[in-house]
């Protein structure tokens, strides 16, 4: 009998943290006139309408994070940057498409760390002229790398038909059903990956 009160105790306890995934949203440019805020922003709204996780906008230019080992730098932001990551069971990557890859600050700013990434999943919001499909595959393998496991559903932006100007978002109503069903996967996979990191810890 105290093994199966154990077991649906434990069981309960899971559902219960589950319940309570945390994904981070992070914005991957640093840039100035960005619009990735944006798209970040609604991004979040989307998501906190589903009640299946605490979305979090993690802003990369918040945390001071000079090129990782160059000498004589601040790089203080490096322990936030840690804990705010490790918090984390899952990500949206709101990717920008410069020169056919993703920006500098990003590429920077996921060589930081490397066990904060390990064993969980991700999602990709890109955006560009060919929607940002190029970064994003550059963005893949990095994950790979990482122990990231990047979901198949990518929600493709285009900077001219899902912005004014290049500069003010105005998405179009599909796409909305797009990042629904990239959350669709992003959530189970993250729930998977949360026993994966946790199977050992009791």
């Amino acid at each position: 009998m105290g093994f199966f009160n154990k077991f649906f105790s434990s069981k309960k306890e899971e559902e219960q943290t589950m319940a309570e995934l945390n994904i981070g949203i992070i914005i991957g440019s640093t840039r100035e006139g960005r619009v990735s805020p944006q798209v970040a922003q609604w991004v979040k709204e989307i998501a906190d309408q589903r009640g299946d996780a605490n979305y979090t906008v993690i802003d990369i230019a918040d945390y001071k994070l000079p090129l990782l080992g160059e000498p004589g730098q601040d790089a203080s932001g490096a322990q936030g940057w840690s804990e705010i990551i490790a918090k984390q069971d899952g990500f949206v990557f709101i990717v920008q498409e410069y020169n056919h890859s993703i920006t500098g600050a990003l590429k920077n700013a996921l060589d930081y760390l490397r066990v904060e990434w390990n064993n969980k999943a991700a999602g990709i919001v890109s955006y560009g002229s060919v929607g940002g499909a190029r970064a994003a595959e550059h963005l893949r393998g990095i994950m790979g790398e990482l122990l990231i496991a990047d979901v198949r559903v990518h929600p493709a932006l285009s900077l001219f038909t899902d912005f004014e100007n290049g500069t003010e978002f105005k998405p179009k109503e599909v796409q909305i059903d797009s990042v629904n069903q990239m959350l669709d996967q992003l959530i189970p996979w993250s729930k998977a990956l949360y026993t994966i990191r946790y199977a050992f810890t009791d």
